[in-house]
Formats: structure tokens, C-alpha cells, sequence
């Protein structure tokens, strides 16, 4: 068994290596990198800087998957005398340690994201930096940037307030067995009770979360599963794989998120500092998201409308939630991707609409994404009177090289999980599987299978078929070197 694990890991390694080459992001970490790596001995340190509040007795605990260890952001929320409620948002002051410029920014520049691949994670960052000294640890004091946000009681934003704070993470917790407590389908995880008044914080932590989504979907946030394809292994072993499934752990994380993005962007604007904006354009193919929604009879306008469609996924969901992740991987198929743009002050934004938010600026993964570092050092140009960190021009350059390098970065991983894919499919040739139509160009068409979650090339019978159309298919080829795995259509 150990060599069977260790061929599949080598060959997966080894595509996932070339892949990131193919695509011009750099595997490996240069040797100015490693030098530079050398010269930090610890965590950034507040010293006496008037400017960093000491607020490490709030119980700030990390909600985030099971295996991750570069831990961006903590949580933490307080009762308000008129029942409104105050979140704490606290990220990781990653510039206080990767200064513009040097060895380590350049390479992080260079690639914009971390890449996570079926085989290997390949970090934006050193580990010693994003597992260690500017990661969210538990039991370890760090410098962040807070964002405090005083909602009311409908969850309406009634004010802001961005800082620096020295933090402590008081519980490393996992999002699964969190849903599951919140729930009651599972026990308190063992990180909470230890905790004095955790158990309690996070009721409202949760509180304010569902407040906050209930909010966004009135304005037409869309609720969307992205059916994102994890690897699942077992006695070590890759052995299938299947799609990420939202909870309400992941929920109060993300909208916790995208509140905090907000604030960052209309901060920056209330200082007159640009700013990159993350934003989803009009819907690249409306028309046929517009076909679906009569498929299943509920109309849509003929120009689209983030309410409209809101609504519709809410009424599918309803009538049909085992194959509701189906219809919402088409609608994002059928949205299009998002990019980095400049926000120059005074210029109408052009919002997110997905997120049904106007003010969208990544500030909440800096260990892991580029983007946020950006913000970071123009916020803190803001907070301390600093001249700004970059020009229009230079920032328009970086948003440009962030859209392509992450568009490259998402490339990568999806050829080595088509590999993973195709070497475990490879013995299955001549089955025949459920699946539905996840894409349709000139480029060519595309399906997923149901189980496992596998998606290919819909080499024959392609003719006639259009996203978000379920069909039978039979597996005709797989090719795991070049990630190729083959169907044809059948009856």
C-alpha cells in the first residue's frame, strides 16, 4: 500500500510542479527568498506604538477548515445596550513582517495567491511566515488589523471602526464539526468548553452572521454553492472526490468577510486613497441563466437582475434541494469570473454582483492572497498619516496581474485535479454515469459526473446541449499525464 500512495503522490507532485511552470507562477521559493526568510526570528512585535491597542483578553477564537494552518482571521462579538450587536474582525498584519519590495513581496507579487492543488499546496508565502509568524496561531500574541462593525438589530451597518490591535487566539476551531454543534447534529467541539463564555460568543457570533446574510439576500446576494471539488483520502489514500458543501460555520466566516471588505473599501474611499476592487460584471450569459429559471417555471427579466435571480435560486432550493448544488454550479458557470479592478476616489464602483455589494475590496487573507496585502498597506498609509503606497498607475498594473495570475493559479488547479480525476477513474472505461452540462463554447463541452465528482470533455453528442442540462454519459478515455478524461453521450 505505501508504494501505491507514493507513486500517485510522486506522479501528482510532479504534474502539479510543471503545471505551475507551464503557467508562469514560480513551485519553488528563489534563494533571495530564503535568505531574507532567515533574517526574521519571530512575530511582529507591537512594542510601543500608541497606535496598536492591546486587546488580547477578548475570547477571539479561528473558525476554518480542519487541515488549514495559515490562519488569516479571528472573531469575536459583543451585545450592544439597544440589542444591536458589535462583530470584531481581526486579520493578520502580514505587512508588518513582508515589507513592499523586498525578496519575500516580490515572489508573493509574482504568483498574487497561493495555489492548492490535489498534490501539494504551493503558499503565496514562506511557512515559517504564513503557518507561523504571521498566522492567527492559538495561544500566540500577533498584530493585526481590526475591523469593529456595530450592526442593529435587522443587521443594517449603523457604523465602522478600522485599528491596529495586538490579538490572541484563544480556540483553533474547524468549521464542519462547528456546523454541525450549531445544528445539534454534533457534540460542542472540545475548543469551545475550554474556553469561558466561548459556548456563549459564538451563539451571537452566529446570530449576527444570519442577520448579516438575511440582509445582503434582500438586496440580492445571491445563495450559491460553488460544488467546489475536494479530494477525499482514506488510510492516506486518494480515493474520490466530491464537492465542497456550504454550512453555517462557513457561513458566519463569509459574511463576516465580506462585511469587513466592505468597511476596508468605503474607509479608503472616505480618505480619497484608491483602492482594488474585486468585482463580478454583468453575467456573462444571462440568456441562459434566464432558460433555466423557465425550465423549472419561474421568469426571469430579459437584463439581469441579482434580486430577480435571488429569488429564483430561494424557490429552487426550496422545491428541489438534492439537486439544488447542480443548478447553482451552472448559475456560477454561467456568471462568469471575477477580477481585480482600481478604484480611483470619486469614480462610481462598479460593486460585485453576486455579493449584491457595491463596496468590495479583498482585505481578509493575507497570507494567502496578494490582494489583500495591497489593502493592508493602504489602509495603514490612512490610519497613520503615511503617504500612499502606490500610484493609480502602478495599482492598476498589480490588479491586472492579480485577475491572470489568479486566473492562472485556478488553471493549475484544475489540471492536476483532472489528473487526480483521470487516475481514478482509469480502470473505469465503458461505465456509464448521470452528469450535467458545465460548459459549452466554441472551446468545447463539458460535464460533471455526479459520482464521484469528476469533470471531462464531452468528446461526442455534444451537439444540441447547453449548461446546466443533465444527460447520461460513458466513459471512453482518460489520460492522466495530460489531466484528459473522455465521454460520449448515450441514451
Amino acid at each position: 500500500m505505501p508504494e501505491i500512495i507514493d507513486r500517485q503522490s510522486a506522479i501528482l507532485q510532479d504534474i502539479a510542479h510543471r503545471a505551475m511552470l507551464e503557467r508562469g507562477l514560480l513551485p519553488d521559493f528563489p534563494a533571495p527568498v530564503l535568505k531574507e526568510l532567515d533574517t526574521i526570528h519571530g512575530p511582529a512585535a507591537a512594542g510601543t506604538d500608541p497606535s496598536i491597542r492591546d486587546m488580547r483578553n477578548l475570547i477571539w477564537c479561528s473558525i476554518d477548515n480542519d487541515s488549514s494552518r495559515d490562519l488569516d482571521q479571528l472573531t469575536y462579538a459583543e451585545k450592544m445596550p439597544n440589542g444591536g450587536i458589535k462583530i470584531f474582525v481581526g486579520i493578520a498584519d502580514v505587512d508588518a513582517l513582508v515589507k513592499k519590495k523586498s525578496a519575500i513581496d516580490l515572489h508573493a507579487q509574482h504568483n498574487t495567491t497561493s495555489i492548492y492543488t490535489v498534490a501539494k499546496i504551493f503558499p503565496m508565502l514562506p511557512e515559517k511566515l504564513s503557518t507561523d509568524l504571521s498566522s492567527l496561531n492559538p495561544d500566540s500574541d500577533r498584530v493585526s488589523v481590526v475591523f469593529e462593525m456595530t450592526l442593529d438589530e435587522n443587521g443594517t451597518l449603523r457604523g465602522s471602526e478600522i485599528h491596529r490591535a495586538l490579538v490572541r487566539n484563544h480556540a483553533k476551531l474547524a468549521y464542519n464539526s462547528v456546523a454541525a454543534w450549531f445544528d445539534g447534529t454534533g457534540p460542542m467541539p472540545a475548543g469551545i468548553g475550554t474556553v469561558k463564555g466561548l459556548e456563549e460568543n459564538l451563539r451571537l457570533q452566529d446570530s449576527a452572521a444570519q442577520k448579516l446574510k438575511a440582509l445582503r439576500q434582500e438586496l440580492g446576494a445571491l445563495d450559491l454553492e460553488t460544488g467546489e471539488i475536494r479530494p477525499r483520502y482514506e488510510n492516506g489514500k486518494f480515493n474520490d472526490m466530491e464537492p465542497e458543501k456550504s454550512n453555517r460555520a462557513k457561513d458566519l466566516i463569509e459574511d463576516f468577510m465580506i462585511a469587513a471588505n466592505g468597511c476596508s473599501a468605503r474607509f479608503l474611499a472616505s480618505r480619497k486613497l484608491p483602492s482594488i476592487r474585486r468585482v463580478v460584471r454583468i453575467p456573462k450569459r444571462w440568456d441562459r441563466i434566464v432558460e433555466l429559471a423557465l425550465e423549472k417555471k419561474f421568469r426571469l427579466p430579459p437584463e439581469p437582475d441579482s434580486k430577480a435571480l435571488e429569488n429564483f435560486l430561494i424557490s429552487a432550493k426550496s422545491a428541489d434541494p438534492l439537486r439544488f448544488q447542480d443548478l447553482s454550479l451552472s448559475v456560477i458557470k454561467l456568471l462568469g469570473p471575477g477580477e481585480y479592478v482600481v478604484e480611483i476616489p470619486g469614480a462610481a464602483a462598479e460593486g460585485h454582483f453576486a455579493l449584491a455589494v457595491k463596496d468590495y475590496t479583498h482585505t481578509t487573507a493575507p497570507n494567502r492572497r496578494y490582494p489583500d496585502i495591497i489593502t493592508h498597506r493602504l489602509l495603514k498609509a490612512a490610519l497613520s498619516g503615511a503617504p500612499v503606497p502606490y500610484g493609480n498607475q502602478e495599482l492598476d498594473f498589480l490588479a491586472k496581474r492579480c485577475t491572470d495570475k489568479e486566473n492562472a493559479a485556478k488553471k493549475v488547479e484544475r489540471q492536476v485535479a483532472k489528473s487526480a480525476a483521470s487516475m481514478l477513474l482509469e480502470k473505469r472505461i465503458g461505465e456509464k454515469f448521470d452528469a450535467i452540462v458545465t460548459g459549452a463554447s466554441n472551446k468545447g463541452t463539458w460535464v460533471r459526473i455526479l459520482h464521484p465528482a469528476v469533470e471531462g470533455r464531452l468528446a461526442s453528442g455534444y451537439q444540441g446541449v447547453d449548461v446546466g442540462q443533465r444527460i447520461r454519459v460513458q466513459l471512453t478515455y482518460t489520460d492522466v499525464e495530460r489531466g484528459f478524461v473522455d465521454f460520449k453521450r448515450v441514451n
